[in-house]
């Protein structure tokens, strides 16, 4: 009976991360408004795939700032790209929290959008989500800036910013927020880039990194609420 059982396991262990292998691809259809049959099915695993990456100890890290660590350099003096085209710092945000997350329209993680949007709504204003569309994993994000906005809006109701399709993993054309989220000596201890998409960085009301959230951390789950209140 035990010899049964351990074959049993192994078998869901391979199906299982066959699944998480699957849902870690990418289709070569470029991201429309309306959702592909893929995508359709990666939303509806979605809640599946947060129970087995949590059970498996996958894309689940948490790393907290040391206690009193303050940014070397302001997050608040870097510029970047709207979705819509406008210009902005996170200045104008500046004495609320702020959680940046690098997003793709095609991975299995894509659901956390709608946990995303909860989060925005949720909290009346006082926290701000900026999501960093980025074609860095497995190509998940191939559509054009106007393509993402449709597909955010349409299939998960987005209204907090989304910022133009860049590059957030560290090389030359890591875009310079994520290069100040990943750079220690530029926000003071931190120096995990994105892992993977939906990798989260929450910063305070001053403009302090005061936590990494690997992508398999729910944007609704203790981990990021117990971070928005210190």
């Amino acid at each position: 009976m035990r010899k049964i059982f351990s074959i049993k396991v192994i078998l869901l262990t391979v199906l299982v991360l066959a699944v998480i292998s699957w849902a870690c691809s990418s289709s070569n259809k470029l991201q429309t408004g309306n959702m592909s049959g893929r995508q359709n099915m990666l939303k509806s695993f979605y809640p599946v795939l947060t129970k087995v990456t949590r059970f498996f100890g996958v894309n689940n890290r948490v790393i907290n700032a040391p206690n009193k660590t303050a940014s070397l350099a302001s997050v608040f003096d870097i510029p970047f790209e709207l979705n819509n085209g406008d210009t902005v710092s996170l200045q104008a945000w500046k004495g609320k929290k702020i959680i940046v997350v690098n997003t793709a329209s095609d991975c299995g993680y894509t659901g956390q959008y709608e946990e995303l949007q909860a989060l925005y709504k949720n909290n009346n204003g006082e926290v701000v989500i900026i999501g960093f569309p980025a074609n860095d994993f497995k190509k998940q994000e191939k559509g054009t800036n106007e393509e993402i906005a449709a597909f955010c809006k349409k299939n998960y109701g987005v209204e907090f910013p989304i910022a133009m399709k860049a590059s957030v993993i560290k090389g030359k054309e890591q875009h310079p927020l994520f290069a100040w989220l990943s750079d220690p000596e530029k926000n003071g201890w931190n120096k995990e880039a994105p892992g993977w998409n939906f990798s989260k960085y929450v910063i305070d009301e001053s403009g302090n990194l005061t936590g990494y959230f690997d992508p398999g951390v729910s944007p609704l789950g203790k981990e990021i609420s117990e971070a928005l209140k210190k």
